[in-house]
């Protein structure tokens, strides 16, 4: 099992006067699925965003940690595999373009039987040579989950994972995170019962909106 390890320390987020969350302080241990829940708007994909280091938080800290030593800051794309719905895909290439796309950014090298195990595993195997532009939108979400875990990241986090699947896409999808979980870190924002349904331990957003 992975030595990765996530801590947040009175972690605060403001946008303009409106406060998001207050005072969150939350450690996240590798070899179970961590829940953020909340209603919509709360504030779930700013946490998210906030602990892969999209944003920074009003005040507080979010520290990163594998084999007890910190990561730096520009370091973490390393470690962290992020999946949400508003991440951008290439319409204008195949599904297999984009994940070697992807793989030459990180500067990985390409490998096609990794990749055909994910294709397969969630139901893409017989369209990764078929543009993206021609996927729906659940399938480009089934998609989005080989690019957060094509580089066998130790923090898996995932906004909002299933919202546009359909049952079997989110069995898939529900199949392949428990396996992942088995060694690495997984955190998922999410208001769907199913999703929190997974998750050993849940953070509710609401809990932190006032002192």
């Amino acid at each position: 099992m992975t030595d990765y390890f996530v801590e947040l320390h009175q972690v605060t987020k403001i946008f303009g006067r409106r406060l998001i969350f207050e005072k969150l302080d939350y450690k996240f241990h590798p070899g179970k699925i961590y829940g953020i829940a909340g209603p919509n708007g709360a504030g779930k994909s700013t946490l998210a965003k906030i602990i892969v280091g999209l944003l920074t938080p009003t005040s507080g800290k979010v520290l990163h940690y594998n084999n007890s030593s910190v990561i730096p800051p520009e370091k973490l794309h390393n470690y962290i595999g992020f999946n949400a719905p508003y991440l951008f895909l290439y319409d204008e290439f195949t599904a297999e373009e984009n994940l070697k796309h992807f793989s030459n950014i990180r500067g990985l090298k390409f490998e096609s039987e990794k990749a055909d195990y994910m294709f397969d595993k969630l139901g893409l195997l017989e369209r990764k040579n078929d543009f993206v532009r021609s996927y729906s939108t659940g399938m480009k979400q089934r998609l989005k989950f080989i690019f957060a875990l094509f580089h066998s990241p130790m923090l898996i986090l995932l906004d909002e994972p299933t919202s546009t699947l359909d049952n079997e896409g989110k069995e898939k999808v529900y199949e392949l995170l428990n396996e992942q979980a088995k060694n690495n870190l997984v955190i998922i924002a999410s208001n769907e019962d199913s999703d929190l349904a997974l998750c050993a331990e849940t953070i509710n957003i609401k809990n932190y909106k006032k002192s």
